[in-house]
């Protein structure tokens, strides 16, 4: 056990929660009769499911300053039915009305952010309005019918990563992707033992980082793969390079920048943050118009895959995004939460659904089960914080917050 925190170190509950995850599809996998670990299954999980991940991304932030946006699902179809309507009926460039779409998230996003962070209306309340008002929008606009999206947007929704080179039996573009996730995590990892030593004085033991290369090189190749050695024309899904990249740049937004700092510290405690010189307000803003913009973006995906806008489009996507959340540990008081462990609770959403569905599961008993988890979840976590005990988020995740708690015990 002492081995393998060593290797694991404080990263063990990241760790923990991915080796869950996997256990997860391995049982749906046996359940299932081996439908569940194919490349055409895992490429449609990921493409079906990249909306609403994407929308956790932000969701994410949203919770974390200790607030709740209930209108994305609706922002998200609205933005997505005007897109396809200005394409159709004004004969604008595809290009042309994705950046219309992403300018009415933006818009919409500092409609609530100037409501939440000027007005003091509480995110609830506003974000509310927000959803009754844009969901009527959408039927509005449409007349209740569906309008057909250009053509050129099914690479964003429904496209693979191309084939070009020699013949490697894989996608040799999956196959590139793969290979430099492997390097970049060898990269630093080799990188953080050259710095161990830098504190105590005498570096850790270069075994842990090579075991730690090992594994997280076996699991990427497994998925590399898994995804590039699907039927041909297929491979790693746009849809999932899209949210990959999405998932690095605000990995680096909420870790290395003054404004993912602020993001904690307010949801932590916005007096202490304004009292340090956090500008609470332009936070809340700022937060509140990204949260729109990526439902913008996830309209862009969704609409792509289904060739097609609909009046219901974005109906409890909301629901589906803050379960992603909560279920990732994030805190229901704000403060708590990381970008890694919001997408394995994503994940973790998105397999169970795709489970249940190939053993046969309907619809409304798939919403049961998924309703459940996220109450077990949330209760198990406010159990254990209420008892003294260390949260749920500090045993899967390991919450610095709740260790630097510990220590000063």
């Amino acid at each position: 056990m002492k081995a393998i925190k060593q290797v694991l170190g404080d990263d063990l509950g990241k760790y923990t929660m991915v080796l869950a995850l996997v256990a997860l599809m391995v049982i749906f996998n046996i359940i299932s009769g081996g439908r569940m670990m194919t490349p055409s299954n895992f490429q449609n999980l990921l493409s079906g499911n990249a909306y609403v991940l994407v929308l956790a991304l932000g969701m994410l932030m949203v919770i974390v300053i200790g607030q709740i946006d209930l209108s994305v699902g609706s922002v998200a179809g609205f933005c997505g039915m005007v897109m396809a309507i200005a394409a159709r009926d004004y004969n604008l460039p595809w290009f042309v009305a994705v950046l219309v779409a992403l300018g009415i998230g933006l818009l919409v996003g500092a409609w609530n952010g100037f409501f939440l962070a000027k007005l003091g209306i509480p995110g609830f309340i506003t974000t509310l309005g927000s959803m009754m008002a844009f969901r009527g929008a959408v039927i509005w606009v449409s007349q209740s019918i569906s309008v057909p999206a250009p053509e050129e947007l099914r690479f964003f929704g429904a496209g693979y990563l191309p084939e070009w080179g020699p013949n490697t039996g894989l996608n040799n573009s999956t196959l590139l992707l793969g290979i430099i996730g492997i390097a970049a995590y060898a990269y630093f990892q080799i990188k953080k033992y050259m710095h161990s030593g830098d504190i105590t004085g005498t570096k850790d033991p270069v075994w842990i980082y090579a075991v730690r290369i090992a594994i997280v090189t076996a699991v990427i190749g497994y998925f590399t793969y898994l995804f590039g050695s699907g039927r041909e024309g297929t491979s790693f899904p746009v849809p999932g390079l899209i949210l990959l990249i999405l998932v690095i740049v605000y990995y680096i937004i909420t870790e290395r920048t003054t404004f993912g700092r602020h993001v904690y510290a307010v949801g932590g405690n916005k007096n202490a943050a304004a009292l340090s010189g956090v500008n609470v307000s332009r936070t809340y803003f700022l937060t509140m118009m990204n949260m729109s913009m990526l439902a913008a973006i996830a309209s862009i995906l969704f609409v792509g895959r289904a060739t097609a806008a609909g009046p219901a489009d974005g109906t409890s996507w909301e629901m589906d995004a803050i379960a992603s959340v909560f279920i990732g540990g994030a805190a229901v008081s704000g403060g708590v939460g990381t970008v890694l462990a919001t997408m394995v609770g994503g994940m973790v959403m998105a397999v169970l659904n795709n489970g249940l569905m190939l053993m046969g599961v309907g619809a409304d008993k798939t919403q049961v089960i998924k309703g459940l988890v996220l109450l077990l979840a949330v209760t198990f976590d406010v159990y254990n914080k209420s008892a003294g005990r260390p949260s749920i988020i500090g045993r899967l995740f390991g919450s610095k917050e709740e260790a630097k708690g510990k220590e000063s015990k």
